[in-house]
């Protein structure tokens, strides 16, 4: 898959989501390079193993682009011990809301604590309707990336947010 990923980013209230997921898988990530907006990735979710990259946002967080291909299982193994320091472990639910999937992710080990979740568009104003287990949207805050996760744990700035 590769093109442009167009998406909206929201902390979440409650626990909600679970009761209401369809399903859930286990991802665990690294990161091969991550700069200046740009980031490559490793991802492993449950059996099945993706390599990504992702340019750098020009319109403060909501699209950029995106390419992804899967490889094999042993591949990702190898690629992980290339990593940066610093490996995203979550559980991932996937929550129908009106026509739209929301991921949520409950983060684990140094971001334990943390709950987001995300929806893709197809516009950047495409109207979508909000489960009520959606809080504040934190679209375009580089805190909440990935990436930034990996270097600044949320243990470290939790206690930061209002």
């Amino acid at each position: 898959m590769s093109g442009l990923e167009i998406e909206r980013k929201f902390l979440v209230r409650d626990s909600s989501y679970r009761k209401l997921a369809t399903s859930s898988s286990h991802i665990r990530q690294g990161y091969l390079a991550s700069g200046h907006g740009c980031t490559v990735r490793v991802r492993q979710r449950d059996n099945r193993a993706y390599l990504t990259i992702k340019g750098p946002s020009l319109d403060g967080g909501l699209s950029r682009y995106e390419f992804e291909k899967e490889i094999a299982p042993e591949e990702a193994s190898q690629l992980f011990l290339l990593c940066e320091p610093g490996i995203i472990d979550k559980t991932r639910y996937l929550v129908k809301a009106g026509k739209h999937t929301f991921e949520v992710d409950e983060f684990y080990g140094d971001n334990d604590g943390l709950v987001m979740a995300e929806v893709e568009l197809s516009a950047p104003a495409e109207p979508f309707e909000k489960p009520d287990f959606i809080g504040k949207e934190v679209t375009g805050d580089r805190r909440f990336y990935n990436s930034h996760l990996r270097e600044n744990p949320f243990r470290l700035w939790k206690d930061d947010l209002p």
